[in-house]
């Protein structure tokens, strides 16, 4: 199981020291975590991701070369046919690199949350990321039910986002031992590991990383 700490702004290097398999920042300007500018001094041994909400291919492709993105997740309503022109694009545009650009669909579930409608993505998408449904596209702050995740009708590895803090390390280790978490590729944690919005709580990490990862 791997970790992704969503949300990089004002300390991003304090979180790179504790050595997360991905760093998500965060595209969507009306975010209080939006970033335009990359950190100084990230080295490239960690995974970078950006999260667009509805934003269009050339935009996509600017922060990709700019951020030395390995990931671009998808936090809106975009199409299958968006996700399959886009990874042509990359392909297009970073073909040279030694490792291609993913892509993460994000689906935002709720209990009348239905499986059927992401089977389209399947083929147009290296990950799935399950988020809770609310008011804002991410970093709403609450866990959905992971038991839906028992009709998981595919194999695609996802990431589980929403809602993880240290609060919910116990029901987390209960589901990362059931079924359902067979293929939960990473764990995506955001804002309940701030003191304030972009600013990561660096104490509260660590811990969580002892008592999830460090096993």
């Amino acid at each position: 199981m791997k970790l992704k700490i969503c949300g990089m702004k004002e300390n991003p290097q304090e979180v790179a020291d504790l050595a997360p398999d991905y760093l998500g920042f965060i595209f969507w300007k009306p975010s209080t975590r939006f970033i335009s500018q990359p950190p100084a001094g990230l080295t490239d041994d960690i995974k970078r991701v950006g999260v667009f909400v509805d934003a269009s291919i050339p935009y996509i492709l600017a922060q990709v070369g700019q951020f030395k993105l390995s990931l671009v997740q998808l936090h809106g309503e975009e199409s299958p046919e968006f996700c399959l022109a886009l990874r042509k694009e990359l392909s297009t545009a970073f073909g040279n690199n030694t490792q291609k650009i993913e892509l993460i669909k994000v689906f935002s579930v709720n209990d009348e949350f239905e499986f059927s409608g992401i089977v389209p993505y399947e083929e147009v998408c290296d990950y799935f990321l399950f988020d809770t449904k609310g008011k804002l596209p991410g970093g709403n702050g609450y866990a959905f039910n992971w038991e839906l995740l028992r009709a998981y009708p595919l194999k695609k590895p996802y990431f589980l986002s929403g809602g993880i803090g240290l609060g919910e390390v116990p029901q987390l280790i209960r589901f990362m031992r059931s079924p359902e978490a067979r293929y939960c590729h990473a764990l995506d944690v955001n804002s309940k590991f701030e003191t304030a919005p972009g600013v990561k709580d660096i104490p509260g990490l660590k811990q969580f990383i002892k008592l999830i990862f460090d096993k």
